[in-house]
Order: structure tokens, then C-alpha cells, then sequence
């Protein structure tokens, strides 16, 4: 049986989450971000979830996406990722 090498499965893990982070606004406003980060922000689910986390846990808070956009985000994200993964795990089994 053939095994995945799991230190490239996680320095791959590492790669693209970094991405996410760096391309969300996590770190700072969008607003101040090139034109291509912007877009590049905008697909990254992880943009909605801070927006909606901020949202809930700072007293005040308001939300520029809303919390239903931000659910329906992680929900399409989550989909996307298990079609993804579901259709590679035969491969790498």
C-alpha cells in the first residue's frame, strides 16, 4: 500500500494556508490592498470568515460582508474542498 510522505503533505498545508491568511483580510483592510490582492481577497472564504467573526466578538462590531453571506462562504468553501479532496483520495491511497 502506497503512503502519502507527510511532511509534503504538510509543507504543502503550510504553503497554501499562509496564502489564505496573506490574501484575507485578516492582517489588514482590503481597501489598502493592490487591485490584484483585492480579487485574489474577495474568492478567499477566509475574507468572510474574519468578517463575520469580527462581527460577533467585538462588542459593536459590524460586519461589511454580513453574517449570512460569511456562512454561505465557508459553506461553499467546505464543498468545493471535500469534491476536491474526495476526487484525490483514491489516487493517493
Amino acid at each position: 500500500m502506497k503512503r502519502p510522505r507527510t511532511f509534503a503533505v504538510a509543507a504543502v498545508e503550510v504553503i497554501l494556508l499562509s496564502a489564505l491568511f496573506f490574501a484575507s483580510n485578516a492582517i489588514y483592510p482590503i481597501s489598502i490592498m493592490p487591485g490584484w490582492l483585492q480579487a485574489i481577497s474577495r474568492g478567499n472564504p477566509l475574507t468572510y470568515e474574519v468578517d463575520a467573526l469580527r462581527c460577533l466578538m467585538v462588542i459593536g462590531g459590524v460586519s461589511i460582508y454580513g453574517i449570512l453571506v460569511g456562512i454561505a462562504a465557508l459553506v461553499a468553501g467546505t464543498a468545493i474542498l471535500v469534491l476536491v479532496t474526495a476526487g484525490l483520495y483514491p489516487r493517493v491511497v
